[in-house]
């Protein structure tokens, strides 16, 4: 087993031969190191970088996205999904204009409580942005650590987060911090990987257990396994000559604050005699002056949690609906949406 004061040495040595040049490196502003650890949660750095170049254009300074309205922000953030993170982070750069005069707080205890901001993200911010000396412990430094030491215990236990967590402080580089987590991160994302890791590569191939025993693949153990759970929506495409109607989701749903067409959930997908009897369809058609087209578009559109079933449908309609916004079809791209919205509408 690699010995725990050379860890850190033989780990940022190979970083600095072999680091990927990324924009969000080249710089200590916490306002951008922030920005881009927020866009890169469940986001590849590929998909990620466009974003974080969008974001920084737009809003250079944490004062101008606090400022900015939630809808520019949620179509700017458009297709990167978990539009959570997105209202998250409008919310806390204004707590950081409000609280902080609009800089940047230092202190990891002031960081943690901005919103959006976990143990991981104002861990990074204050080793990346200030040298402090705290462990990041991301996916990446859970897969490094279990399989080089040979962990069994749960990575997303309450025991397995503490365990790591420990584990990473006792490794960390505490007068480079910011050397050595960049190191393990860039490390786990491209070569001890989720699946394929590059082990005949690997600097650690004589010293990691799970390599050694021939439990790479068993590495990270995780207890807990999310059900995915079904769902099926039936989107309603009204046309009014050259206008359609939309509506904001308000629930505290997926894709909250985001718009799409009048939505009928229902327990399965709808035929066209039994979409026209559902009481979705009752709520918005008061009478019937609708024509519905029998055909439809079909999708499935795949979430982390939930496999969603779709069904399109073409309504011709010449009322009023006071419930939902008409605008021309040409506008509907300037509103954010959806991405499985989005996929229709390049259809």
């Amino acid at each position: 087993m690699v010995k725990m004061k050379l860890f850190s040495k033989k780990i940022s040595d190979w970083y600095l031969l072999n680091k990927r040049d990324l924009p969000w490196r080249n710089t200590t502003d916490p306002y951008k190191i922030w920005l881009s650890e927020i866009i890169l949660q469940q986001t590849r750095v590929n998909q990620g970088l466009n974003y974080y170049h969008k974001f920084v254009e737009q809003y250079p300074t944490v004062a101008k996205l606090a400022n900015a309205k939630e809808e520019q922000i949620l179509k700017l953030w458009q297709g990167l999904g978990y539009y959570s993170r997105a209202r998250n982070l409008h919310k806390a750069a204004k707590q950081v204009l409000a609280e902080h005069k609009g800089k940047f707080p230092s202190e990891y205890n002031d960081l943690i409580k901005l919103k959006g901001v976990g143990v991981y993200t104002a861990s990074a911010i204050a080793s990346f942005a200030f040298n402090k000396p705290y462990a990041v412990v991301d996916g990446n430094v859970y897969r490094i650590l279990s399989r080089i030491f040979g962990i069994d215990v749960p990575i997303d236990s309450s025991e397995g987060k503490k365990y790591f967590q420990e584990l990473a402080n006792q490794l960390l580089n505490k007068i480079d911090s910011s050397l050595h987590n960049q190191a393990m991160m860039e490390f786990g994302a491209r070569y001890c990987t989720p699946s394929n890791p590059d082990c005949n590569n690997c600097i650690f191939q004589n010293d990691c257990l799970a390599l050694l025993k021939n439990r790479v693949s068993e590495l990270p153990v995780k207890s807990k396994k999310s059900k995915q759970t079904i769902r099926y929506f039936n989107y309603l495409v009204i046309c009014q000559n050259k206008n359609i109607f939309i509506e904001k989701r308000i629930e505290k749903d997926i894709w909250h604050s985001l718009y799409q067409f009048p939505l009928i959930e229902s327990e399965r997908l709808l035929d066209a005699n039994k979409l026209i009897k559902h009481i979705g369809w009752k709520n918005i058609f008061k009478k019937n002056d609708f024509k519905l087209n029998k055909e439809y578009t079909e999708m499935k559109h795949i979430l982390t949690h939930q496999i969603i079933y779709t069904r399109f449908w073409n309504v011709k309609y010449e009322g009023t609906l006071t419930k939902y916004l008409l605008i021309k079809r040409l506008e509907m791209n300037n509103y954010p949406l959806p991405r499985l919205i989005e996929r229709f509408l390049q259809v």
